[in-house]
């Protein structure tokens, strides 16, 4: 492959553990830029898709993009891919509240990165990765969207409390990075 893969993301922190879960090993050059894509509505997988598509468009090339949601079991999965608005309009506190009229404060993390090699024909792979938890009031540093109020079910902290070392070993990014890594270990020659 000639041309590095562009992940395209303006967030340092989605970076900074993008390339230390990839580790060193990983067979590819990535390299990183902010692009402003449209924001997609729908279904998780349809959103990625898009979105990929569009980058990869931009860019002319292969690029990967991510996109993460956080899903409330009792209300049917919402906020999901709509998180970000959510998070900047509320805040993590505003989040657990939102769960005040409910008994299940359970969520699941999800974490969906999309590849494309920048070619019309090519498909858009998408590679997911889900945690379970409980969205809690926040705890812990503030510095990484609403990590401070989502608690990894079997743990006792949340992800935002938890050594970097920890999160990115049980994280939903952390899953849906190891299927990309499988993928690109498997198919590209070396």
């Amino acid at each position: 492959m000639s041309k590095p893969i562009v992940f395209v993301t303006g967030n340092v922190k989605k970076l900074e553990e993008f390339v230390a879960i990839l580790g060193k090993n990983f067979p590819l050059e990535i390299t990183s830029k902010k692009i402003d894509l449209p924001e997609y509505q729908g279904e998780i997988d349809d959103i990625c898709k898009n979105k990929c598509r569009a980058a990869a468009d931009l860019i002319k090339g292969p690029v990967i993009i991510e996109d993460t949601c956080l899903c409330f079991n009792a209300m049917n999965g919402l906020p999901g891919p709509y998180i970000k608005w959510f998070l900047d309009k509320l805040g993590p506190e505003g989040l657990y509240q939102m769960l005040n009229g409910w008994e299940d404060k359970t969520a699941e993390a999800v974490c969906t990165f999309a590849y494309c090699s920048g070619k019309l024909e090519d498909p858009v792979l998408l590679f997911q990765g889900k945690t379970q938890g409980t969205i809690v009031s926040p705890r812990g540093p503030r510095d990484f969207g609403w990590d401070s109020c989502f608690q990894p079910l079997d743990n006792d902290k949340t992800y935002a409390e938890l050594p970097k070392e920890i999160k990115n070993k049980i994280s939903h990014r952390s899953k849906a990075l190891e299927k990309l890594k499988e993928y690109f270990l498997n198919n590209v020659e070396q």
